[in-house]
């Protein structure tokens, strides 16, 4: 890549993800980071998802995604496209982000297994009812008050949260590696999301549980499995039919091996779940 082409390309979320920066506010299109170059209490880093640019109003210094890179990594331009190459993957509609928001401050009260009535009823909603063991009741502390939710946690504690209202994810955000029983798979099956996986659960055949799983929980993740997935014969990808979904379905159609796109299967609906509420 050129700059123009990583400025264009790589997403700055992601960037920053990758040096385990995340916001400490944000909406669907704008942010507040801590500062780059120094320690602070008040986030003064505004991040701007859709220009794919950030201001810091504490040294009025401008950056794109090559000057983050030089300013964490103390190197040259040269070597901050060095740097983004492996991040060409994470081309995105900016305008149509739809992560969860990573909550920091939070206390974890309870972890069950789903029992409250409203979280059983969502999960009938999304007809994966029978898969609940596969995720938890999450009861939590945020701004002194108590709330729960259905939980699905990722490789580094992190704790996705879901129910009818909310989308976030409590703590570090991170994938979710989930090995067959045998410890011995050279296939793998990707999803965006875990009610994809959950739903996955239900169609999957004798054959296909002998397959790893991999939710991204966040497309932005993909970076941390580059590794990982070179290591499979086979890949099985349940991704979501819009932009961003296609987007990294090509690239991990032009970087990996024997992939196999299994999104025809509801080419007509965003996503797998969606698919299967619709038509079973």
């Amino acid at each position: 890549m050129n700059c123009e082409e990583a400025k264009e390309k790589v997403n700055i979320r992601t960037v920053l993800e990758s040096f385990n920066l995340f916001p400490v506010k944000e909406n669907r299109k704008t942010a507040f980071y801590f500062a780059l170059d120094r320690e602070e209490k008040i986030p003064s880093l505004s991040v701007d998802f859709v220009k794919n640019k950030a201001f810091d109003f504490g040294t009025g210094k401008s950056y794109d995604v090559i000057s983050i890179v030089q300013q964490m990594n103390q190197c040259s331009v040269s070597d901050a496209l060095k740097y983004l190459d492996k991040f060409d993957f994470s081309v995105q509609n900016n305008t149509q982000i739809e992560e969860s928001v990573q909550i920091k401050n939070y206390q974890i009260i309870k972890v069950n297994e789903i029992q409250h009535p409203a979280l059983i009823q969502y999960l009938k909603s999304r007809k994966v009812c029978e898969q609940k063991d596969l995720v938890k009741e999450i009861e939590y502390m945020l701004n002194g008050k108590k709330y729960f939710g259905i939980g699905f946690f990722n490789n580094s504690g992190g704790v996705e949260i879901r129910n009818k209202y909310l989308k976030i994810c409590l703590g570090k955000k991170d994938v979710t590696l989930i090995k067959n029983d045998l410890k011995t798979s050279n296939e793998i099956v990707v999803f965006e999301g875990f009610f994809d996986y959950l739903t996955f659960k239900n169609l999957e055949s004798a054959e296909s549980s002998i397959s790893d799983c991999l939710i991204l929980n966040s497309t932005a993740m993909l970076f941390k499995v580059d590794k990982e997935l070179r290591a499979y014969y086979k890949t099985s990808l349940f991704l979501d039919n819009d932009d961003n979904g296609i987007t990294i379905k090509q690239v991990i159609r032009k970087n990996y091996k024997n992939v196999e796109d299994c999104s025809l299967l509801y080419k007509d609906f965003k996503d797998l779940n969606e698919w299967f509420c619709a038509t079973k």
